[in-house]
């Protein structure tokens, strides 16, 4: 059995849940209790704190777990980072009053800022010779200056509409992060095999994401110059169709490729173009 950490709860939670459902591991999500077992794979979940599932990871509590980056590197623990997953994507960022004109980096010497996320700040002020009076506050970090607090927050930011209600402006992004799947320095050999098989399984959802199956009708002497255009993972396949002289051209295409090309598609003669979501690769 395979035990992975899981936040709790917020955004990072629903995107977890979706990638188990996604890879076919059924949990029931009604049974919010510390420990629940999957009803189809070697897997039990363990729903911590984030800024818990590090140090529960690297000492064997659990054997992976899936945390924000920001946590993982403001934590500092000794795990592996076993898989980027590409998904909650934000970034940690300085950000001030926004009525001040902000000069640069030299403004923060000898300011306070107020952040969960002292180790980050504290590692990227020495790498910039500055001088910042760091104040550690848990949760609602952006009210600080408001209520004279701190000169400026760093803090997430995600669509930055948190800062702009409360007068804030992000000036200075420190660092990207994305969730990551962690693991265990020490796993044993039949939990590294079915984290293999774990790991197959996100694979093969993660390829997937935002690729798109298109079909689409066209003349026969037009196939070339349709295949030219096309930015398919290998060669399209190209199949005749009943009506003599024509032909139907099926890829599969990055959804931003898609819609940066489907003018030239139709240009080149393409008709009947069909757009369809794919759920799964594997590769």
């Amino acid at each position: 059995m395979l035990r992975i950490a899981v936040q709790s709860k917020g955004r990072l939670f629903e995107d977890t849940m979706n990638l188990l459902k996604e890879t076919g591991i059924k949990i029931n999500s009604a049974r919010r209790t510390l420990l629940v077992q999957s009803g189809n794979f070697p897997l039990e979940v363990l729903y911590l704190r984030d800024d818990d599932i590090p140090e529960c990871v690297a000492s064997g509590v659990a054997d992976i777990g899936i945390v924000g980056e920001n946590e993982f590197v403001e934590r500092g623990e000794d795990a592996d980072i076993v898989r980027r997953l590409g998904f909650s994507k934000c970034r940690i960022s300085l950000a001030i009053p926004e009525a001040i004109d902000y000069p640069g980096l030299e403004w923060f010497n000898g300011k306070k800022i107020a952040t969960s996320y002292p180790g980050i700040l504290r590692r990227f002020a020495s790498e910039h010779n500055l001088n910042i009076d760091i104040h550690v506050i848990q949760g609602s970090v952006e009210i600080a200056p408001g209520i004279g607090l701190s000169d400026g927050i760093f803090d997430i930011v995600s669509s930055g509409s948190t800062l702009v209600s409360n007068k804030l402006r992000e000036v200075e992004v420190v660092m990207k992060s994305e969730a990551l799947l962690i693991g265990n320095k020490e796993l044993a050999a039949d939990k590294q095999a079915i984290l293999d098989e774990f790991l197959f399984r996100v694979k093969s959802v993660l390829v997937a994401d935002d690729k798109k199956y298109v079909l689409m009708n066209a003349p026969s002497d037009k196939v070339k110059d349709i295949v030219a255009i096309l930015p398919g993972i290998k060669s399209p396949t190209v199949m005749p169709l009943a009506t003599e002289g024509w032909t139907s051209i099926h890829t599969v295409l990055d959804e931003k490729h898609f819609w940066e090309i489907v003018n030239q598609l139709k240009a080149a003669g393409a008709e009947g173009i069909l757009v369809l979501p794919i759920e799964k690769m594997i590769l």
